[in-house]
């Protein structure tokens, strides 16, 4: 099976696709483009919005529109309408910012932080120590720590079928697995096998609970994990960010992908670099959960 571009966006930072099943339409994020798109397959039509800060996760609501991380900030938003601040997950961490983030199994949102690395220009900068965390955003706002570990870059979070919870440490190259309550992690151990190409950023799961990860920083490929077998599926573009299943049955794998750092010779002629990419046909995903608040 072949991944093809459907949209040349030249994303810096493309993350968090989401299938929105009653509109039909994909959304996500760019990150340095302090953009969210939205993309209806069928009919090609495309809309952009321009965020007040980095935009850097997006989850459905119960109740209609989006809960957003936005660059320290959550917020909740309906397209065409602001940005309504809901939590500061990490008010006196000035040096973080937000990265990872998806609603959970049980309504909340759940976002992760990690040294700032984006510098005022929008170049890559020097990150300054392992100080990501991750949170639960409750409905009403309120922020829990949910581990006392710390991370370089967090990103993917799956929620098994069997009551784990599984996420990344990008500069580190490993995942890791956890049992989780409603508010809390706990029981870190590290999951196997290690995975040599590129390094983890976002996952999707499909519903036998396979993990779909992309494979940033020269990966170009989607890591199949499944127990201790890894397959890839070759892209054209050489840093995949994120992934999920989408279109009307959930078989059609959506993958974003980033230029951040690459050369003007890195990215040269290839309008997949930063581009949305798709395949249809290597399994069928889950539908996404839905933010109470």
């Amino acid at each position: 099976m072949t991944a093809e571009l459907i949209l040349a966006c030249h994303d810096v930072v493309g993350e968090s696709p989401l299938w929105v099943a009653a509109e039909a339409a994909l959304y996500w994020v760019d990150i340095i483009g302090s953009r969210i798109h939205r993309l209806e397959p069928a009919s090609g039509r495309h809309d952009l919005w321009a965020t007040p800060e980095y935009p850097t996760s997006i989850g459905l609501r119960a109740d209609g529109g989006f809960i957003v991380g936005l660059r320290q900030r959550v917020v909740l938003w309906t397209p065409d309408g602001p940005f309504e601040t809901l939590a500061f997950p990490e008010p006196n961490e000035v040096g973080n910012r937000l990265n990872e983030g998806m609603v959970a199994p049980d309504g909340s949102f759940w976002v992760g932080t990690m040294a700032e690395n984006i510098g005022p220009d929008g170049a890559p900068q020097q990150m300054a120590g392992t100080t990501g965390r991750l949170y639960r955003i409750a409905a009403d706002g309120q922020v829990t720590s949910l581990t006392e570990d710390r991370f370089g870059i967090t990103n993917t979070m799956i929620w098994t079928d069997d009551g784990h919870f599984i996420t990344a440490d990008t500069t580190r190259n490993e995942f890791y697995v956890y049992d989780h309550s409603t508010t809390a992690l706990t029981r870190r151990r590290t999951l196997r096998p290690m995975i040599g190409r590129g390094v983890p950023d976002g996952s999707t799961r499909d519903a036998r609970g396979v993990i779909y990860n992309a494979r940033v920083g020269g990966g170009a490929a989607i890591a199949r994990v499944e127990e201790q077998k890894v397959t890839f599926l070759e892209l054209p573009c050489r840093s995949p960010t994120s992934c999920v299943f989408g279109g009307a049955d959930l078989t059609t794998l959506f993958i974003t992908s980033a230029m951040f750092g690459m050369s003007p010779e890195d990215i040269g002629d290839n309008p997949a670099e930063g581009g949305l990419l798709a395949v249809s046909g290597l399994s069928q995903g889950v539908p996404p959960n839905f933010f109470k608040g």
